[in-house]
């Protein structure tokens, strides 16, 4: 298997994080016995000593444990952790918002264009750019872009920049959002998204974009966001 050679990440936290993965999907399951040391470094192609500090990483965890003479053994299984669900409706999304009521942290803010698709609808006169970082429980998990319109933003200002803009949006009267747009598709992390997230490079995320906009047409909030993939869950209900 074919590790990230050019990653900030360590090859033995790469390799660690491919074995809490095959324990939390159950290829290990709980009391097996994992493959030699050995084997793992061959079918890695890193040393022993490299295998050896992965499996002392997840140790520190307590799902695996080394016992002299007998191998390698899993003790515990990871949680999955996939709380935050997706929601498909705006007056849920707002909701989720304000029950999970997550940290913020701001990383940059600015006025620009926003970059938006022709079947968007039209744009405002000027965006105010927020990118900031989501956590849980002090666990990141989501790194968002937030084109606002400027005119939007400066009603309140300090609630923008420290609260969950979507709640805010729906409490406003004026202008109403009469469309709301999501697309989810699945991705890779880049190297940024890694960093802000806490996970190595080209991790499976989630990354939704999310278009709102007035009456006539104006979009008055574009929202480009990254989930970790093991937090996010999507249900739908398939009427029959």
């Amino acid at each position: 298997m074919d590790l990230i050679s050019d990653s900030h990440i360590p090859k033995y936290a790469q390799i660690a994080d491919i074995f809490r993965q095959r324990i939390a999907r159950g290829v290990w399951a709980q009391g097996s016995r994992l493959p030699a040391n050995e084997m793992l470094a061959a079918e890695f192609g890193v040393s022993r000593v490299t295998i050896r500090q992965a499996v002392e990483l997840l140790a520190r965890d307590g799902v695996i444990e080394a016992r002299q003479g007998s191998g390698t053994f899993v003790t515990g299984m990871f949680k999955r952790d996939s709380w935050l669900k997706v929601e498909t409706s705006l007056a849920d999304l707002a909701e989720v918002y304000r029950d999970t009521s997550p940290e913020i942290i701001n990383i940059s803010e600015s006025r620009t264009d926003a970059p938006l698709l022709p079947e968007d609808g039209h744009p405002a006169e000027r965006y105010v750019f927020m990118r900031r970082v989501h956590s849980h429980n002090k666990q990141p998990y989501c790194v968002i872009s937030i084109y606002l319109d400027e005119k939007l933003f400066r009603r309140s200002p300090d609630r923008f920049r420290t609260e969950t803009v979507i709640p805010l949006l729906k409490e406003l009267k004026s202008p109403a959002i009469v469309t709301a747009r999501q697309t989810l598709t699945i991705g890779m992390a880049d190297l940024d998204a890694a960093k802000q997230l806490r996970i190595p490079l080209n991790s499976p995320v989630a990354e939704v974009r999310r278009v709102f906009a007035s009456a006539d047409r104006r979009v008055i909030y574009l929202g480009e966001v990254t989930y970790r993939g093991d937090f996010v869950r999507l249900d739908m209900d398939l009427r029959p």
